[in-house]
């Protein structure tokens, strides 16, 4: 057995790590060695209800030795194949075939990634050369939203309308911007719902004439928000999105990298309001994190374009690992898992009692928003149901946090906001235990 004490002095030493600051983190990393459904283990053997899916991604949990199988009978017959230049694999032809199958609308052709944020990269490309091919080429701006997460990697951190997370690599990139969202609980526009009208909704449409629809390649957007604090829409909100990007000839990006694969209920979060994108990006759970992939779905009209391109025309743009035959092979299987088990369905009844337990904490003094849908939530903590903040100096959001790991329950905060999103397997018994200690929790650090 590893010494944890000596695992967290090499990690101190040798690990840079994401979204840490390094040099106030002394007391080391939280080593985690095993998994089990819901629940993980750490390297001192303390157990946790695993809040948060591993990062929103562990659909089917821990522990499932036929997802390792999957991986080492590929890794026997083919560790790797090349996907470029008309090269496949099995594996890769059997998942796109499968995705094909349980998507929505016209999407039936997938571009293989190893991730959401390179997802999002090559839908911005893909958006691009979509138009340049229909002979549009001054049609290149991407539109996006305050408080969006679209991923770190060059063009979607531009696309993430957070500013923390791009300040510290200006100059930004042209051809980016950001509209107000449906954050009802602290709204930009000073408009309170259903009164309002959606009308965040309507700023696509301005902002689409404020820059010239003929200069517009691609809105992107995620069905609810996660990394900003989990904010689901109101219901007319993307069919009303869906109608202004018809009108102005501007495709819409589904960023489904959280919400797809079962986690609102449906395969994919979109159609909880029966909207179609023109091109969806996925990641995540498509795997349930055991292996690294994502990709990008198009329509009929797009998949179009790339089966008709003149001759000598290339689509100069790949990744090493795109195809990679063991993750499509750990995908395959992943998803075989998700029907086997029926977890969409799951994922809807399970999430019913979810949203309704975590509810009985508004409450609790110090919670000013419970919020989510399915199997992912937000609680924002807040000194009234108006909204007003928190005093910073309180650090409430991390209080909580650490409150909770004590008793043994792991998710992030984002500020002041909890954010929940467990395995699609969790069970009502270990959704009870998650609601009774964020419930101790919130009492303690916001006393």
């Amino acid at each position: 057995m590893d010494d944890p004490k000596e695992l967290v002095r090499l990690d101190l030493e040798h690990v840079i790590h994401p979204m840490q600051d390094q040099r106030h983190n002394q007391e080391g990393p939280l080593v985690i060695v095993e998994g089990k459904g819901a629940i993980i283990k750490d390297a001192q053997g303390k157990e946790y209800i695993d809040g948060l899916a591993g990062l929103w991604n562990v659909a089917v949990g821990h522990g499932r030795a036929e997802l390792a199988e999957a991986a080492a009978v590929q890794m026997r017959a083919l560790g790797y194949a090349s996907g470029y230049a008309g090269s496949s694999n099995i594996p890769g032809i059997k998942l796109a075939a499968k995705l094909a199958e349980i998507a929505p609308g016209d999407l039936k052709a997938t571009y293989f990634t190893t991730g959401g944020a390179e997802s999002n990269e090559s839908a911005f490309k893909i958006a691009r050369f979509y138009w340049r091919m229909k002979g549009r080429p001054d049609k290149v701006k991407i539109i996006s939203r305050q408080e969006a997460y679209h991923g770190l990697t060059a063009a979607a951190m531009q696309a993430t309308g957070m500013r923390n997370f791009w300040m510290q690599f200006e100059p930004a990139q042209p051809g980016f911007s950001h509209i107000p969202t449906h954050y009802c609980f602290h709204c930009s526009l000073k408009k309170t719902y259903p009164e309002c009208g959606v009308a965040c909704a309507d700023t696509l449409e301005q902002q689409i004439l404020a820059e010239d629809s003929e200069t517009v390649a691609a809105f992107i957007a995620e069905p609810v928000h996660g990394a900003a604090g989990v904010i689901p829409p109101p219901p007319e909100y993307f069919p009303r999105v869906r109608e202004i990007c018809t009108k102005y000839d501007v495709l819409f990006i589904g960023d489904e990298v959280i919400t797809g694969f079962g986690r609102l209920g449906s395969w994919f979060g979109l159609q909880q309001w029966g909207v179609t994108p023109d091109l969806m990006t996925f990641a995540k759970a498509v795997t349930s994190a055991y292996a690294p992939l994502g990709g990008v779905m198009v329509s009929e009209p797009i998949h179009q374009v790339f089966r008709e391109l003149p001759a000598g025309t290339i689509f100069n743009h790949g990744y090493t690992y795109s195809l990679h035959p063991v993750c499509c092979a750990v995908a395959v299987a992943n998803l075989d898992i998700f029907e086997r088990e029926g977890l969409v369905e799951k994922a809807r009844t399970t999430g019913k009692y979810f949203q309704a337990r975590l509810r009985e904490l508004d409450s609790l003094p110090g919670v000013g928003e419970v919020r989510g849908l399915g199997l992912i939530a937000g609680i924002e903590l807040a000194a009234d149901k108006k909204g007003t903040p928190l005093p910073s100096s309180m650090g409430a959001g991390m209080k909580v946090f650490k409150e909770a790991m004590a008793r043994g329950l792991s998710f992030r905060a984002k500020g002041d906001t909890l954010n929940l999103c467990p395995p699609l397997v969790i069970t009502e018994a270990q959704i009870d235990s998650m609601v009774n200690i964020l419930g101790e929790s919130i009492k303690v650090a916001v006393a």
